[in-house]
C-alpha cells in the first residue's frame, strides 16, 4: 500500500482536477503481445473469421465468497440480483452516494456463495473497501492484473473466441454440439481433457465465447484452440487491436471514477484509497469543477442496468436522474481531413497537434475531450481510435440529448491547453476535429450506412 492517501494528495494539489490532471499514470495496459501480425489484419478477424484475444493479464480477479457476499455486492451494485443463479454473469455497476459512476465489471456467479468480479480496478476498490469497514460474513481474494501482479501467473485463464467461425471451432475443439445457452450464462466444455467454463459473450458486435480455467490448463487449452483454429480462419489478437474493439460494441472502458463528493463516505474513501489507485485525466475538457468531468449510468447506456428492488449506495440520487433530461452515449466520427491534417503536422514546423497515436490515442487512465456545438460545450468525448474495418476514426462520447440524432455534425477539441506534466503529453497545440454522431454500437450502422458510403 501507498505511503500516501488520495485525501493526503488531495490535500497538496489542492484541486480533483489538478491532481488528476498531473498525475503521471498513463492509460491502462494489455500487457500481451502488442502484435501477432498486425493490428489493421487482427482487427478485420472478428468480422471475417474468429479472433482469439488473451484476456488472461489485464484485468483484476476479486473472488468473493461467504454468506454474505452476495448481500455485499447487493448493497453496492445498482442491479438487480432477482434470479441471478450460478452459472450466470451480469455487468455490475456501482455509484457513489450522488449517483456518479464509480464504475463496472462482469461478476460471474461461479458457486454458491462464491463470485468473480473481473474487470479494471475502480469498482474491484470500491467492493473491497465496503467488506472491510462493513458487517459482512464474507472474504476477498485478489488476484491483480499481470502488470501489477508482484509474483506468480494469474490464477485463471481467459480466452475471447469472436467471430462468424467462433461457433464452429469450438464444436471442433470440444468434439460436441454448441450448447444452447443466452448471452451472459456459462457453459461447460471439454478442450484437451480438460474441464473449461465458456460464458457466452458479444464483443465488436460478434457472437463468442469467454473461456476460462485454472491457470495450470493455459497452455493445453490454448494449443488445442490453435490448432482447430487452423481450419477456421482463427487470428491470435495482439493489444493493440484488443484496445479497440470496445470502440465498435459502444462500451467506455474507463470513465473517471466519481471520488471527489463531499459526503462523509467518500471522503472516508479517499483516506483508504493509495494515490496509485487513482487514474490520470487528459484531453481538452478544462472546467476547474471535477463533477463535470463525472458520468452517470444514464448517460453512458446503463440505464437499463439500474434496479430500484433493493437498497443500494447512491439510489435516491439515481431515482431522481431516472426523471431528469440525460446526456446521450453516441459514436463520433471524425472528419478523415481534419485527422488527416492533425497527424500532417507532424511534418510542418512545429508545435503540432498532439501526436495521435493508433489504433487507440488515448494518453491518460480517463480520456476526456470536450464536444463543441456553435461555440458552446455539448459533451465530453470519451474513448478514441481508429477502426481499419470502417477506415474511419472515431469515439464513444456523451452529448445532449437533442444532438443525439445521427449526421448531427459536432467539433471535438483535441489536445491540452495549458499543457499537462503527464509524460505523454508533449508541447502542442490544440486543434479542432469536425466529427458526425452516429450510433452506438457503430459495428451495425457502419456496415449498412458508413461504408456504404
Amino acid at each position: 500500500m501507498s505511503s500516501e492517501s488520495l485525501a493526503a494528495a488531495l490535500g497538496r494539489a489542492g484541486s480533483p482536477v489538478e491532481l488528476l490532471r498531473n498525475l503521471a499514470f498513463p492509460p491502462s495496459t494489455f500487457p500481451v503481445q502488442p502484435e501477432f501480425t498486425n493490428w489493421r489484419s487482427e482487427q478485420r478477424s472478428w468480422v471475417e473469421a474468429c479472433a482469439l484475444l488473451d484476456q488472461s493479464h489485464h484485468m483484476t480477479d476479486l473472488f468473493l465468497s461467504g454468506p454474505d457476499a452476495l448481500r455485499l455486492l447487493t448493497d453496492v451494485g445498482v442491479n438487480s440480483f432477482a434470479g441471478f443463479d450460478v452459472g450466470k454473469a451480469k455487468q455490475f455497476v456501482a455509484v457513489n452516494p450522488e449517483g456518479h459512476l464509480i464504475g463496472d465489471a462482469i461478476l460471474f456467479h461461479l458457486e454458491d456463495e462464491l463470485f468473480d468480479l473481473v474487470g479494471h480496478p475502480m469498482v474491484i476498490d470500491w467492493v473491497t473497501f465496503h467488506l472491510e469497514r462493513g458487517d459482512y460474513d464474507a472474504t476477498a481474494e485478489r488476484d491483480d492484473n499481470s502488470a501489477v501482479r508482484k509474483a506468480g501467473p494469474p490464477k485463471l485463464y481467459r480466452y475471447e473466441l469472436q467471430g462468424p467461425t467462433a461457433a464452429a471451432l469450438l464444436e471442433q475443439v470440444s468434439g460436441a454440439p454448441l450448447p444452447e445457452v443466452r448471452f451472459f450464462t456459462m457453459a461447460e466444455f471439454g478442450i484437451a481433457g480438460r474441464r473449461v467454463r465458456g460464458l457466452r459473450h458479444g464483443m465488436a458486435g460478434q457472437p463468442g465465447f469467454e473461456l476460462f480455467g485454472p491457470w495450470e490448463d493455459a497452455d493445453a487449452v490454448l494449443a488445442a484452440l490453435l490448432e482447430a483454429g487452423a481450419d477456421h480462419g482463427l487470428v491470435r489478437v495482439g493489444a493493440k487491436a484488443y484496445s479497440t474493439a470496445n470502440l465498435e460494441s459502444g462500451w467506455v472502458p474507463a470513465p473517471l471514477t466519481a471520488l471527489f463528493s463531499d459526503d462523509p463516505l467518500m471522503q472516508e474513501y479517499r483516506e483508504w484509497l493509495p494515490i496509485e489507485k487513482v487514474g490520470s485525466i487528459g484531453g481538452s475538457m478544462d472546467s476547474p469543477d471535477i463533477r463535470d468531468y463525472c458520468l452517470t449510468p444514464y448517460e453512458v447506456g446503463y440505464g437499463k442496468t439500474v434496479k430500484f428492488d433493493h437498497e443500494f449506495i447512491g439510489r435516491e440520487a439515481l431515482e431522481r436522474m431516472a426523471q431528469e433530461p440525460a446526456r446521450t452515449k453516441v459514436t463520433l466520427v471524425w472528419n478523415a481531413d481534419d485527422v488527416t491534417a492533425a497527424i500532417g503536422s507532424l511534418f510542418r514546423p512545429g508545435p503540432g497537434a498532439k501526436y495521435v497515436e493508433l489504433p487507440k490515442a488515448r494518453y491518460a487512465t480517463h480520456h476526456e475531450d470536450k464536444v463543441v456545438k456553435d461555440g458552446r460545450t455539448v459533451g465530453i468525448s470519451l474513448d478514441c481510435g481508429y477502426l481499419a474495418n470502417e477506415r474511419a476514426m472515431v469515439s464513444l462520447a456523451v452529448v445532449d440529448a437533442d444532438l443525439a440524432e445521427p449526421g448531427t455534425e459536432v467539433t471535438v477539441l483535441w489536445g491540452e491547453q495549458p499543457v499537462s506534466a503527464k509524460p505523454a503529453v508533449e508541447e502542442h497545440r490544440q486543434v479542432e476535429v469536425r466529427a458526425t454522431v452516429a450510433p452506438v454500437p457503430f459495428v451495425d450502422f457502419a456496415r449498412e450506412n458508413y461504408r456504404a458510403r
